[in-house]
């Protein structure tokens, strides 16, 4: 089978849903990242010798890389996860999130059309780009309803305008030029492999080394949990089954407050790493000054792909917060510490005091 192209496969949900290829589809994958601060090729180090799996460092701005990618392997499919996708870097830095996730992804396109409108008629019909999105772009809901794929976009950080954007160029391309194009916007992902400056991973790597645990504002805003592995299950069903043209809510169905999800970590690291004999990890919870324009809920109606294809997540919040800290602990499947998952720690850990 012809390959496909997953660009942003060194990052957190890339390199899960690469792994996730391999070990479960036929056919190869090209994985082109520019590795930047958060991806992490050592995710990807149990499918490295695999015959079905390439990697290229490089950037989905670089047209003729692209364009020479396309023309030597003739992919299938692109299935596009680059993307600069942190909410505080994108307040202190907009500029890389506009260059990256609203040029980038225009530039992308752009290759992707020439190479489309060139293959032959059977290859055109059976092409896919598909666009993997966030629901920060529907903005901030109230205390009652979820986001649909109708909801209008109200992005209310620069990254999620970003993203914003770079959606919007995905159904410009297809509505314009008949792009083959699919999109799909998650909710909160976590997981295993998660660079150390999102929540559940800080407060994760915090808790082990004793450091405060620090909650914006009162704790209060929610978010829909999503663990990452369920994540790309979705992702690989609307590659293969989606109607094209059509956009694709992916949520886990598992509300929680920011403060209870600090909570949970704590408990889940006071039974899988005892040894704190001041009153448990919960003790570390600091609340400090909001962040400016933080919304305060988002919740993910995924009615529309649990009809189609009859998908739902397969992890509660409690399971999957216990596999990744787990996974922190270095431990595997059987509960035994590993060299290589310690080492990996130690590397977060010291991201995470830098303050990357």
């Amino acid at each position: 089978m012809q390959p496909i192209l997953v660009t942003g496969g060194a990052g957190f949900i890339g390199s899960e849903f690469v792994r996730q290829w391999i070990a479960l589809e036929r056919s190869a994958v090209i994985n082109l990242d520019a590795l930047t601060y958060a991806g992490n090729l050592d995710s990807l180090a149990s499918i490295v010798h695999d015959p079905r799996y390439l990697f290229v460092q490089g950037s989905i701005g670089d047209e003729s890389l692209v364009r020479a990618l396309l023309r030597e392997h003739r992919p299938r499919a692109i299935v596009n996860f680059a993307a600069e996708s942190h909410v505080d870097r994108s307040i202190d830095g907009p500029a890389a999130f506009v260059e990256t996730n609203v040029v980038g992804t225009f530039r992308l396109l752009e290759e992707a059309r020439h190479y489309w409108s060139n293959l032959p008629e059977q290859e055109r019909r059976a092409f896919r780009f598909l666009h993997v999105s966030t629901d920060e772009v529907y903005g901030s809901l109230g205390p009652t309803g979820k986001f649909t794929e109708a909801t209008p976009y109200a992005p209310n950080s620069p990254y999620s305008a970003s993203k914003a954007a770079s959606d919007h160029f995905v159904r410009a391309y297809h509505h314009t030029y008949g792009l083959p194009t699919l999109t799909t916007n998650c909710s909160n992902n976590y997981g295993p492999h998660q660079f150390p400056e999102k929540l559940i991973p800080l407060m994760i790597l915090n808790c082990l080394e004793g450091k405060p645990l620090p909650v914006y504002g009162d704790g209060g805003q929610i978010r829909d949990w999503l663990y990452v592995a369920d994540h790309c299950r979705a992702i690989r069903l609307v590659l293969e089954q989606g109607r094209v043209g059509e956009v694709y809510n992916i949520g886990g169905d598992c509300e929680r407050t920011n403060l209870e999800v600090v909570e949970t970590i704590c408990r889940a690291v006071d039974e899988l790493a005892p040894g704190d004999e001041r009153g448990g990890r919960a003790r570390l919870i600091t609340h400090v000054t909001d962040r400016p324009g933080h919304d305060r809920r988002y919740a993910i109606d995924f009615d529309k792909l649990k009809q189609e294809f009859g998908w739902q997540p397969s992890e509660t919040f409690e399971s999957g917060v216990a596999k990744t800290v787990d996974w922190f602990l270095g431990k595997n499947a059987e509960g035994k510490t590993t060299a290589v998952d310690a080492a990996r720690l130690r590397r977060g850990v010291l991201m995470a005091n830098s303050g990357l």
